[in-house]
């Protein structure tokens, strides 16, 4: 697998899947859109050579203007600027800047803040290559009800919902998914189901945490399906100081829960212990299942439903070796849905699984691509992945071996 482009030191490079690969027509007729394979399937479908990376950049001290900020990065092999930062929109302070995503019309990217809760509405679509802020959204916690950490941004007909991490009564864990129109208007916040308050689902387990991480949907199925994480008391604590907190590292989600995608009403919550992350689901029109991985267990998980039509969840594979804590972050299907990448931060290796019997996923390649990895984002065509770097402020590796890069934006051609 060659590695072209390669901008390394990239402060603070973590971002989405859904900022990563942001394909976007020219401000001049040539080459059309191109996806990647994490968007929403609200999305219709292009293909083509992307133009341009959006990446949502975390300001560091010393770095710059030390501001959180848009990058936007040339990946055209036949543009003059192939592989150069072509415009960078600072948007004030520093958030904690993670994930963003696209609206249904692709018209804005919005990005989250962590820390500050703040939300960012980028118009991408005026000029594609000179993104501009649209709005801030500063009232996020005091209009949902009090969550706090904006996390994933996933597009829906019309709206966007936005998982939260935390809120604002002990910044643990107990959390929401908050519903905005397009445009930045608040519709409705809803809370994850708990032992004290299951919204109706059925508790198939042990766990019933009120997590959330991630959010992906299959309205074939009229399903969304959430992952859980843990609180800001724990996402913004020094690394190292929380592994060695044990009660600390007791609050991590153990769970997965199945929505009801028309009503937003939790159906049914499944024991995945050990912090699942991203969610990635299978595009074949027969294939109902998605993907997770637990960072803290190092196991892939299949969430999928059965000859019954009843949704459940099955370890099906190890993702290195987890006495090492290779600690897995994200994933990324590829279109046909054979395969499947799953990176690895603290070892920064990107390993590529075969899933053509999703049951029985069987690794395939392993290769470093830096000190630490976190994203990965896959082009429609599988003919490049793009990776960056950064996980959380707090937990970033601050030095890397000598030959290995720490903060980066890297390219990748081909599949293998």
């Amino acid at each position: 697998m060659s590695l072209t482009p390669s901008i390394s030191r990239m402060k603070k490079a973590g971002v989405f899947c859904t900022s990563l690969l942001i394909a976007l027509v020219s401000a001049i007729p040539g080459p059309l859109l191109a996806d990647e394979t994490c968007m929403s399937p609200y999305m219709a479908k292009i293909v083509g050579q992307e133009d341009f990376v959006y990446v949502w950049t975390l300001g560091a001290e010393g770095v710059g203007d030390e501001q959180d900020k848009l990058v936007t990065i040339d990946v055209n092999p036949d543009s003059p600027n192939y592989g150069k930062v072509v415009n960078v929109l600072s948007v004030g302070g520093r958030n904690e800047a993670h994930h963003s995503g696209l609206t249904d019309d692709r018209h804005y990217l919005w990005a989250g803040g962590l820390d500050t809760s703040k939300l960012f509405i980028f118009d991408v679509h005026t000029d594609p290559a000179r993104p501009t802020l649209h709005r801030t959204i500063d009232n996020f916690v005091a209009r949902s009800g009090g969550v706090v950490g904006p996390h994933t941004t996933y597009a829906l007909p019309g709206r966007m919902m936005l998982t939260g991490l935390s809120n604002d009564k002990d910044h643990g864990g107990r959390t929401a998914l908050v519903e905005y129109t397009n445009g930045g208007d608040y519709v409705a916040t809803h809370w994850m189901p708990t032992d004290e308050d299951l919204g109706g689902a059925i508790k198939s387990g042990n766990f019933a945490d009120g997590y959330g991480y991630d959010i992906r949907a299959l309205p074939r199925r009229n399903v969304m399906i959430t992952s859980s994480f843990t609180g800001w008391n724990n996402y913004m604590m020094n690394l190292g100081k929380l592994m060695g907190d044990a009660e600390a590292m007791k609050r991590f989600g153990n769970t997965v829960v199945v929505w009801d995608l028309h009503s937003r009403k939790p159906r049914k919550i499944f024991d995945v212990p050990g912090a699942p992350l991203e969610i990635r689901c299978a595009w074949g029109p027969h294939n109902n299942y998605c993907f997770t991985t637990t960072a803290l267990t190092s196991k892939l998980w299949l969430i999928y439903e059965d000859p019954d039509g009843e949704w459940q969840t099955k370890a099906v594979a190890d993702i290195g070796d987890a006495s090492l804590l290779p600690l897995p972050v994200d994933i990324s299907i590829s279109a046909d849905d054979s395969l499947l990448w799953v990176d690895t931060w603290n070892d920064g290796k990107a390993r590529l699984f075969d899933i053509s019997d999703p049951f029985k996923p069987v690794q395939i390649q392993e290769t470093k691509i830096g000190a630490q990895i976190n994203m990965a984002s896959q082009s429609w065509d599988g003919k490049r992945i793009y990776f960056t770097s950064s996980v959380l402020a707090n937990w970033d590796k601050v030095e890397a071996p000598e030959g290995e890069d720490l903060q980066y934006f890297k390219g990748a051609a081909g599949s293998h």
